[in-house]
């Protein structure tokens, strides 16, 4: 194997496990320790360059970072169930614990004073349009975002609950955005052409996923006044146009969206509430917390039956049926879903929510407007800069990839931004900028560090709740209350620090393997040169993660090299303590994605402007 090359951006990041796979790359353990400093605005304000939206993802977050956390890999076999940091509500105590009034005034420091003359307009107001104001407003762009609803935030504040996310959260977040300067219009878009017309020097569309999927199944006619689309059902909640609901309730679907359905009908009024779903439990789309939360609150979750018909009594809806099915996997290990043989179950239902999807509908797109779309109804883009056919259309969030999550909407902004402002500036779009990147010691002496590098053994805390009695009986009543500030502080404690690197001088190696015996992880090795797939198997604890790389040094003096298996490495330092030459480093890496502006610039157009 060849010497690793770390000064490649990528090869650090991909270690700090989390970041990496956010979307948006938030720096998430440089914003752990700053919550364990107490420093909440500090933390506050690096998750708001990156995710845009601390305190809305901080409790609606799908999450992609947890599974990703090394915690949940190398806890002792014991615990009872390893589990990652909790990441995500530790971004919540950012936004609960801050200084409103010092954050507010950093970011209206960004507002930027005069025009650049560039008009965009944005369609629909959500976290993908935000997100897109939010990065081309202070470099001097009039941005205006149109949305139909009378305030900004799209499916934010029209299809969460509010016992999971409160209005005063949403309105302070998106605020910070219009307050740079961004002209919010209620207004339906209509036409794609009359919109080309009005003189925008790009437009971006964030419009989401706006039409539920239906289920055309007999009776769905006949029964169609206690049948609700459940996206459009929960936005009417949100609107104040829906406040009760039957006391039989069926929702149909197994992700997220259902899930929302059933807690809310809980608290409109529904006593016997059911999911029914077509596939095995395991296989929902829902996160698993979505699953455990509806559980928590008395709301079973029937699976294996796929839906055959609506039935009524007396021209109104008494039931469903639905057939009784498995799963068999031939073998690629593709599944299909085959009836059992068992006789059709019949559940009696007042309502029922169809929550069995989400497709995106462009009706306002003429067919003559340039915009090409692909065979499932998604506009063609060059998946890199977002552009569709007419180079001044960018799409991003659902309306661009069909329905994801706040945070890859929002990781979506941002590069659409970065191709608006290159377009705009006349630059080649696909030219994408490359991350900056820091590699800081943190040596304070021979065996100190300027962090924390102890391992605190403890297993995750949990976030308390509102009590069950009181927060059933209020659709507005949030049920998480967050973690207090003793909590979050522990919490924080069991973050790795990911991102504080160990760095290898392979020229101050002697060969003492003074490292490998104090190692606890077993995850440093000093073997011949060979082959990867060799080489993994050769080590003091074979690495069987292929998706992490092994860390190679050049030959040392023996002909031999370290390895170093980065996926169970607890970057607790020992080996740096321990190493008598020096060998060893504790480095503090940094990555910046780079958003539009001066830094996203092609160094040809740089050197022309200075």
């Amino acid at each position: 194997m060849q010497p690793t090359d770390i000064k490649h951006p990528d090869y650090f990041h991909k270690v700090v496990d989390c970041q990496w796979a956010c979307p948006a790359h938030t720096p998430v353990p440089e914003y752990i320790r700053l919550i364990a400093a107490g420093r909440y605005s500090d933390a506050y304000m690096v998750n708001w360059k990156s995710n845009v939206f601390p305190g809305i993802l901080g409790r609606t977050c799908d999450r992609p970072c947890e599974p990703a956390c090394r915690r949940g890999r190398v806890e002792e076999e014991n615990a009872a169930k390893p589990e990652p940091v909790a990441i995500c509500r530790l971004k919540r105590v950012t936004a609960d614990y801050k200084d409103n009034s010092d954050v507010a005034t950093r970011i209206a420091a960004g507002k930027k004073q005069k025009s650049n003359g560039k008009k965009i307009a944005c369609v629909g107001a959500g976290p993908a349009s935000l997100t897109v104001a939010r990065d081309l407003a202070p470099l001097g762009y009039e941005v205006t975002v149109f949305d139909q609803d009378p305030r900004a935030g799209g499916m934010i504040w029209s299809q969460i609950p509010r016992f999971r996310l409160p209005l005063e959260v949403i309105d302070e977040e998106v605020n910070y955005i219009l307050n740079l300067g961004v002209q919010f219009v209620q207004r339906r878009i209509d036409s794609m052409k009359k919109l080309l017309g009005e003189g925008y020097d790009a437009i971006f569309v964030g419009s989401g996923a706006p039409r539920g999927r239906d289920l055309d199944i007999p009776g769905r006619k006949e029964g169609a006044k206690n049948i609700h689309i459940g996206i459009d059902w929960l936005s009417s909640v949100s609107f104040g146009h829906t406040t009760k609901i039957g006391k039989r309730v069926i929702v149909l679907g197994g992700g997220n969206t259902a899930m929302d359905c059933c807690r809310t009908s809980r608290r409109l009024g529904g006593e016997d509430v059911k999911v029914i779903v077509r596939s095995g439990f395991d296989e929902m789309k829902a996160s698993p917390w979505e699953k455990e939360d509806a559980q928590h609150e008395g709301i079973p979750i029937l699976n294996f039956l796929v839906p055959k018909s609506f039935v009524l009594q007396n021209q109104k809806l008494s039931g469903m049926t639905f057939e009784k099915v498995k799963a068999v996997y031939d073998a690629n290990g593709k599944r299909s879903l085959v009836p059992t043989g068992e006789p059709d179950q019949f559940f009696e239902c007042d309502d029922v929510l169809v929550a069995v999807g989400q497709e995106n509908a462009f009706p306002w797109i003429e067919k003559d407007s340039g915009i090409q779309f692909d065979k499932w109804g998604l506009p063609v883009l060059d998946k890199v800069t977002f552009q569709a056919s007419v180079p001044n259309v960018f799409f991003g969030g659902d309306s661009a990839f069909g329905p994801k999550n706040i945070i890859w909407a929002v990781a979506h902004g941002h590069d659409a931004a970065v191709s608006i402002d290159k377009l705009l500036n006349k630059e080649d779009l696909r030219e994408r900028p490359a991350p900056g990147v820091e590699l800081t010691s943190q040596k304070m002496g021979i065996h100190e560090w300027s962090y924390d590098n102890e391992i605190t053994p403890d297993q995750r805390f949990k976030v308390p709740w509102a009590d069950i009695k009181a927060t059933l009986k209020n659709v507005k009543m949030e049920v998480e209350l967050g973690f207090d500030v003793a909590t979050a502080w522990k919490e924080a404690q069991r973050c790795l620090n990911c991102d504080v690197q160990t760095v290898f001088t392979d020229k101050l190696c002697i060969e003492c393997d003074a490292c490998v015996d104090i190692c606890p992880m077993d995850c440093i090795s000093f073997v011949p040169n060979g082959e990867e797939k060799d080489i993994r198997t050769r080590l003091n604890a074979p690495a069987l993660n292929l998706t992490q790389d092994l860390y190679v040094s050049g030959p040392l003096k023996t002909e031999r090299v370290m390895v170093k298996d980065e996926d169970v490495c607890l970057h607790c330092g020992l080996c740096a303590e321990r190493c008598p030459t020096g060998a060893w480093d504790m480095q503090k890496f940094l990555v910046e994605m780079t958003y539009a502006g001066n830094g996203c610039r092609s160094h040809n157009q740089k050197k022309k402007a200075a």
